[in-house]
């Protein structure tokens, strides 16, 4: 089961530009990508450079497939599916995400006890 959290208005992200939310105690890295006019929202953390830095990546990307370079050694995350392009064996989790009313929320899948 999903659960969505409400993270910023659409207006506090910059075009093209990352941001950083604790959303549910992890680290997400928001982008506003104009190339494809969506949002997208992936971990902050570079399994490379073992650190949470992605949010201050640059955004680019090849033909409809955008993605971010890290700020620490440039591997390339597809910000759709969370693969990197230098070694698809990594993979980013990727979070689903929704606008309401202007303001971006956040899916995170809800542990269920049993």
């Amino acid at each position: 089961m999903q659960n969505w959290q409400a993270v910023c208005s659409v207006t506090d992200l910059a075009p093209n530009v990352g941001v950083c939310a604790l959303v549910e105690g992890e680290q997400v890295a928001i982008f506003n990508c104009t190339r494809t006019q969506s949002i997208y929202a992936i971990s902050n953390y570079d399994p490379f450079g073992k650190a949470n830095v992605l949010s201050r990546g640059l955004i680019g990307g090849i033909g409809d497939q955008p993605h971010v370079a890290s700020p620490l050694y440039k591997q390339h995350f597809n910000l759709k599916t969370g693969v990197c392009l230098e070694d698809e064996s990594v993979v980013l989790k990727t979070y689903p995400v929704e606008i309401k009313d202007g303001v971006v929320h956040i899916a995170f899948l809800e542990e269920i006890a049993a």
